[in-house]
């Protein structure tokens, strides 16, 4: 599922921005959704969603503790 979402943590990225979290969130929502982009009715919870997400990720990348090398530092 979401293949085209990259990984965000070491080793496999160093600095990680805000930027990158919303582009995998969109990803994410766009893929279980179904939507590429929402209905002007559904836009709202779209959106919602894709802060959920964004923000969950955040708090994921910040707390994961990669033992094979230094965490990935996050440009916000």
């Amino acid at each position: 599922m979401c293949r085209s979402i990259k990984t965000l943590r070491p080793p496999y990225a160093e600095r990680v921005t805000d930027e990158d979290i919303h582009a995998a969130a969109l990803q994410y929502v766009r893929k279980i959704s179904g939507f590429r982009a929402p209905a002007g009715h559904n836009a709202e919870a779209f959106g919602h969603a894709v802060d959920a997400v964004a923000a969950a990720t955040a708090t994921l990348l910040d707390q994961l503790q990669v033992r094979s090398g230094p965490a990935a530092s996050r440009v916000g």
